[in-house]
Order: C-alpha cells, then structure tokens, then sequence
C-alpha cells in the first residue's frame, strides 16, 4: 500500500511539474517553410484554392467539407485520416499572391493561422508558409515542444509537389519569432 502511495504521489508530482512547466512556455509558436514549384503562381494559387480538391493529392486528408460560412468569409472543414476534423476560413486573400487561413473553432485545444505566400522565381513559384500557431493547454504545451513544429507544413508542400510530378525540396525558414 506504502508503494501504490508513493506511486500515485509521484505521478501527481509530475503532472503538476509539467502544467507549471508548461504555463511558462508561451502559447505561440511560429513556424516557416517554403518550396519551389516549376509552376506559375496562378497554377499554385489554383490548386491552393480548390480546397475540396485537396484531399485527392494531400495524402493526410480523408475529405474535405464545405461549412456554413463565417464572418461572411469561407469555411472549409478538412477531416484527417485519424478522423479529426478542423474547420478553416479563409480570412485573406490576394490573388495569386497571398492567402491567409485561420482555425474557425474556437474550443479547439489550439488554434493559429497560415499564411501562404506567393512568388515568382524564374523558374517557376515559391510558395512560403508561415503557421502563427497557439497551444491552449499547458500539458500540451510541453509535449509540442518535441514535436516539429513545422511538419504539417512540409507535408503540405511535398503533397503539393507530388500533386504535379515534382520532387519538393522544403526549406526550413528561421523566423525571428518562431520556434519551429
């Protein structure tokens, strides 16, 4: 009984240890990634726009799903292979520069935006991401600090590649403010 006492006590201990840990960390993080693609900006800005398109070449995606519309703005809901749905809107757009798509749920555990930049090269396009993202639990907090930050956005731009033939080399942009 002393033991299973103990046990316990130090499994509480470390789980007050972790949530202190993490309400130190701050919530945000922010992450940039980029490829180039042999492509026009207005082929990339098309195929980044056809969200209901996406889940035939984004290999993460079972569906997509249009949603009811928000603050007048578009909402796509894109459920995972793992069957986690996140609904996204389309808070900004630029064509064939910039759009910008921020989580439309705010009960989620985190919740961010990203910001696709376009560009042209004399090649073709380079497609930025940057993800402004936000962990609301500071238990998770902690666990994201393992994780790359950056992953969702390297698939994507792989997956985008893929989608055209292309073999994506992904650069990881050091931002000043960011920690992945």
């Amino acid at each position: 009984m002393k033991t299973l006492l103990i046990a316990v006590g130090g499994l509480l201990l470390l789980v007050v240890v972790v949530a202190v840990i993490g309400y130190a960390l701050p919530k945000g993080h922010v992450s940039k990634r980029a490829a180039v693609y042999s492509r026009p900006p207005e082929v990339i800005w098309s195929a980044i726009t056809d969200f209901a398109g996406q889940a035939r070449w984004r290999t993460d995606l079972k569906t997509i799903e249009q949603a009811p519309a928000q603050n007048g703005k578009p909402v796509w809901r894109e459920i995972a292979k793992n069957g986690d749905a996140v609904p996204y809107e389309t808070t900004e757009t630029d064509p064939p520069r910039r759009l910008v798509r921020t989580i439309a749920d705010p009960k989620l555990p985190f919740g961010g935006r990203w910001i696709y930049e376009l560009a042209p090269t004399p090649s073709g396009t380079r497609l930025t991401i940057t993800e402004e993202g936000e962990v609301y639990n500071p238990v998770f907090r902690v666990v994201s600090r393992f994780m790359d930050m950056g992953a969702t956005a390297t698939r994507y731009l792989e997956a985008l590649g893929a989608s055209f033939g292309e073999q994506t080399a992904v650069e990881k942009i050091e931002d000043p403010r960011g920690t992945g």
